[in-house]
């Protein structure tokens, strides 16, 4: 079962712990150069205090903020620790943000040091130097490429490292004696969001809170140090620093580190992991693999596939949560299991899983069922940076596919009149740094956090998010407009990449369409469509029709849902270009700016309402090495079929 965390209060105090209870079991793996490298505890711990010694004698103090740029390496989790050790605070940044970017977090919290990964994110640090001149210092880690960087803020990180350990071998109790300083109530770091619109802000969160919710999740899986967990999102990110840092200190488990965003699915295959946490985005993506593959597969594969996957969708969720299923079924799911759904589970990396989660928006329930029906346990949690992650999680025996679960151990749950929900939790955030009007604005003096979702509970209630508050809208007519939910039922094809659809206080909804370039163009190379490039392949009039079938499918489920029937989508056209973060598109963590994308593309949109049959578009758009460029393309809408609703159809 999860550990016993008792008075061990911060995250320091959590690594001590597991230093002289397992010492000798793996704590943190990374792939380097193809072979597996393994971190005990009691190596963890070592390197905590060197690196706490280093920064110590660097001039970092208790309050002191540490930036953190980089993929998940088992460094970057070290000086996390040794910050908090001395009372610091870390701030993980994303690290495929532009320099740019990460100049206003740095600004707001005064950052004086910064540990970089490697070349390329201590030129973006050194880029913005001259608008950031209290960043004094700049730890890197990988040598490559700075041989002759020669700027003083510059100190590698084996140089810091080798400093710190003759510091800690001539004072052996001075970690100690800081760690011993640290209280649940001080800050164990901050997070900025990657917010929808304006500057992001920084959540502070102390070791309270996150510990506590740390704990509360891995009581109820029953987690233990056996688990193992890949580590292979943004560690800026709030939800992969709750599975890669908060949990494995408060149970003892291992996380394991790709060797780079290319290999995940391979590096996941070897090592197996047991405790599984995706955003729908990364669901999306494995399942349009999934597809792609079945399609290059000869036709008894898959015949194969087709017939047992239709078992699955019919008792295989059923099967996973114990529900009484008749003899054939369950004699006709085993045999699926041995010849489809373990080999599936097992090209996805997930025949270890014993418990999955998916956060950070909303998923389509076809989706969701698709990955429980094939024996995956995967179930839905709900919150957010400010809430410490884990407000409601689904309870095994008795997930929803459009629930997100009851409220977690120790959460209060209420609406406003207008049906946001409020939060009342142990994991709260402490304050918006430097921010009191929005910590005002989101936290009221009662202690309920305004999350601006809205929602409802069901009748055994479980909470169900429809959408942002501010984004749920009504039609014309008064049918209610949850774009969210639309757009997640068009993602599920794997044709479908991203979809932005509009229509409050309109006639109808229309919708933009990112196609997947990858299933698109594995599906046009099987017709013999040629292509130059996404621009070209998406104004292919095959592939606008393609697009047409799934938003018709769409349309046809919705009908069948009395509240939204007359939400479906009347006309649609598929963008010139990918929906991008570095064109203000899309947040870091992929959610669609819908507001900035509405008013950037605001003639698209009026001609998609106006009855137009093509638009002309020219855009600029951000290369990744910061060059701009242009498109100039011509966008033909496309108009698709609607359907009456169930209501209709029983009047009729």
């Amino acid at each position: 079962m999860g550990q016993d965390i008792g008075n061990q209060d911060t995250f320091p105090k959590l690594l001590l712990r597991h230093a002289r209870e397992r010492g000798a079991r793996p704590a943190i793996r990374e792939k380097a150069l193809g072979i597996w490298q393994t971190w005990t505890w009691l190596e963890l711990a070592g390197e905590v205090r060197a690196i706490a010694h280093g920064l110590s004698a660097m001039g970092f103090k208790r309050g002191d903020h540490l930036a953190l740029v980089g993929d998940n390496r088992p460094r970057i989790y070290a000086a996390m620790c040794a910050a908090q050790c001395l009372g610091g605070i870390p701030v993980p940044l994303y690290q495929d943000a532009a320099a740019a970017e990460m100049a206003f977090p740095i600004r707001n919290a005064g950052i004086g040091f910064a540990l970089a990964e490697d070349q390329e994110q201590v030129d973006k640090l050194l880029e913005i130097l001259p608008d950031c001149p209290m960043l004094e210092h700049i730890v890197y880690d990988d040598t490559r490429g700075m041989r002759h960087y020669s700027q003083p803020q510059l100190t590698s990180y084996d140089a810091l490292r080798e400093h710190g350990s003759r510091l800690n071998a001539a004072d052996p109790g001075f970690v100690e004696t800081e760690i011993a300083k640290g209280r649940g109530e001080d800050t164990a770091a901050m997070f900025f969001t990657s917010g929808t619109t304006g500057n992001p802000k920084g959540v502070v969160l102390t070791h309270a809170a996150l510990i506590d919710r740390a704990g509360v999740a891995a009581r109820m899986e029953g987690l233990n140090d056996t688990d193992v967990v890949l580590a292979y999102l943004p560690p800026a990110w709030i939800g992969q620093n709750i599975f890669s840092y908060a949990q494995p200190f408060a149970t003892g488990y291992c996380i394991c580190c790709p060797e780079s965003a290319e290999t995940v699915m391979t590096d996941m295959r070897e090592i197996g992991p047991s405790y599984y946490f995706a955003p729908p985005r990364v669901l999306e993506a494995l399942l349009t693999t999934v597809s792609i593959r079945m399609e290059d597969a000869g036709a008894l594969k898959r015949a194969l596939y087709r017939r047992f996957m239709s078992v699955a969708r019919r008792v295989g969720a059923r099967i996973l949560d114990g529900k009484s299923v008749g003899l054939a079924d369950r004699l006709a799911y085993a045999l699926g299991d041995l010849l489809v759904y373990g080999p599936l589970r097992n090209v996805l990396g997930m025949s270890r899983v014993r418990v999955a989660y998916t956060a950070g928006e909303a998923i389509g329930p076809d989706l969701f069922v698709f990955y429980r029906s094939i024996g995956i346990n995967l179930k839905q949690l709900y919150g957010s940076t400010e809430t410490s992650v884990f407000v409601c999680i689904q309870p095994n025996g008795s997930v929803k596919p459009d629930t997100v679960g009851p409220a977690g151990e120790g959460v209060e749950l209420r609406f406003t009149p207008q049906r946001e929900l409020l939060i009342r939790s142990p994991g709260l955030f402490k304050e918006y740094y430097r921010n009191p009007q929005a910590t005002a604005e989101a936290k009221d003096p009662e202690g309920w956090f305004h999350t601006g979702d809205a929602g409802y509970f069901d009748a055994d209630g479980h909470l169900k998010i429809i959408d942002r508050a501010k984004d749920v809208g009504k039609l014309a007519d008064g049918t209610l407009f949850a774009p969210k939910y639309l757009e997640n039922k068009l993602k599920f094809f794997p044709y479908i990449k991203e979809a932005v659809t509009f229509g409050d206080g309109r006639e109808g909804v229309c919708a933009f369409v990112n196609i997947d370039i990858e299933a698109v163009g594995n599906w046009a190379e099987k017709k013999n469509l040629p292509y130059s490039g996404y621009t070209d392949l998406a104004s292919r009039e095959e592939v606008r029709a393609l697009v047409r079938e799934c938003v018709e499918q769409v349309n046809a489920d919705l009908a069948g849902e009395p509240e939204i029937a007359n939400s479906q989508i009347r006309r649609f056209l598929i963008l010139h270009k990918e929906l991008d973060a570095d064109d203000g598109e899309l947040t870091r963590t992929r959610k669609v700016r819908r507001g900035f994308i509405a008013e950037r593309y605001a003639e698209l949109v009026d001609a998609m309402y106006a009855g137009r049959e093509s638009v002309h578009v020219e855009a600029q758009v951000k290369y990744e090495d910061g060059r701009t460029g242009s498109i100039s393309a011509d966008l033909r809408i496309g108009d698709a079929q609607t359907f009456a609703s169930a209501a209709a159809r029983r009047a009729a």
